[in-house]
């Protein structure tokens, strides 16, 4: 168990914007399979790691992020000493930048832990871990960082880099590579110490610099020792509208289901009380994740409805992402398409997206 490590989750991410899905909350609040927000996986694996000390950046957009985590009770997080730490995008007003805010908040949670190491996330990606393993490799390679990594997935947007095979020790660093050749594509986990980190910190603070990133971080492979560790599990890239879609239904074969969810090391989420689903005499359901409070009229297929979803009849949904409390009226036929929250279909409606091309419909939009 990681006593000697803290964490931090960058809810934002410059490189991934995800449309009417990112406009209105940070990608690391983005809902996914079902019940859940991306944040919460990294959350979870904090957690079941033994990381108490969180601190999550939240730069812009934070509300609907605020509104799911709260206190951190879900993940038993809401500690007297410890726990979750919210770090604003500014401090002193002096600083304030509507795009990039400033480093105090970041700093200065940095400086009150008590832990050696920190173990720095983004919210582009999907994994199940325990950082142990990353955090013991760091301490036995004496490097200054070590940036976790993988050997396929889709590297759009996602740092790329080569490794010194002998060495073990990042020689190279590319950004969206189109020669996928020897290279190792970066999964957003980076291990620092924690004094190191305060040190960068403090010189970007005094260079008036407002951005902090694991991509800035990687840069300094000339200035600093950084190694690689292996990830060798099931990793979902969330760096566009289709990454996301084809992560979210990568969820519907039982075998990814089965990688990301067991009771040994469960992914938790803020608790909402619904009534079970309900599906109506006539209706037809296949190969779907249909959540709490959904009401059923129609056919639905290959697809995912968060809760509160209403589907009526002689409607047909097929591969299609419904956010919560949404509303499909009679008739309506829909592929391959994403709804975000409150978003209503009107009766008879026709929406026709392609796998690598969803249609989006962004938040209470009515259609």
């Amino acid at each position: 168990m990681l006593s000697n490590s803290m964490g931090l989750i960058l809810a934002d991410h410059d490189r991934v914007h995800l449309g009417d899905l990112t406009r209105l909350r940070a990608l690391a609040a983005v809902p996914i399979f079902g019940r859940y927000r991306i944040i919460d996986f990294t959350l979870s694996n904090m957690v079941n790691s033994g990381i108490t000390n969180v601190g999550v950046a939240a730069m812009t957009k934070y509300k609907s992020l605020l509104d799911h985590i709260g206190t951190g009770a879900s993940w038993d997080l809401d500690r007297m000493n410890q726990g979750l730490h919210i770090l604003p995008p500014y401090i002193n007003s002096s600083y304030f930048d509507r795009e990039s805010g400033d480093l105090t908040g970041l700093y200065e949670f940095v400086i009150r832990g008590k832990q050696e190491y920190v173990v720095i996330c983004d919210s582009n990606f999907l994994i199940k871990t325990d950082f142990s393993g990353i955090v013991s490799k760091h301490v036995e390679s004496k490097a200054d960082m070590t940036i976790l990594y993988n050997q396929d997935g889709d590297r759009y947007g996602s740092p790329t880099f080569s490794l010194d095979l002998q060495e073990g020790v990042l020689r190279d660093f590319l950004v969206d590579s189109l020669d996928s050749g020897t290279q190792k594509s970066a999964i957003g986990v980076l291990v620092i110490s924690r004094e190191l980190l305060l040190h960068i910190l403090s010189q970007s603070m005094s260079r008036g610099q407002a951005e902090f990133s694991i991509e800035q971080l990687l840069k300094m492979y000339e200035q600093y020792k950084i190694c690689g560790c292996e990830y060798k599990g099931n990793c979902l890239r969330i760096n566009s509208i289709s990454t996301y879609y084809k992560s979210s239904m990568a969820l519907l074969d039982p075998q990814v289901r089965k990688s990301f969810f067991d009771l040994e090391a469960p992914i938790y989420t803020k608790v909402k009380n619904e009534a079970p689903a309900y599906y109506e005499s006539g209706s037809y359901v296949s190969n779907a994740i249909v959540s709490d409070g959904c009401t059923i009229y129609g056919s639905v297929s290959d697809s995912i409805l968060f809760r509160g979803v209403r589907v009526e009849k002689h409607t047909n949904l097929q591969n299609c992402i419904i956010f919560q409390d949404a509303i499909i009226g009679e008739g309506a036929d829909l592929h391959h398409v994403i709804l975000d929250k409150n978003t209503v279909v009107r009766p008879g409606v026709k929406l026709q997206g392609q796998p690598d091309y969803p249609v989006v419909i962004g938040k209470g939009a009515i259609v």
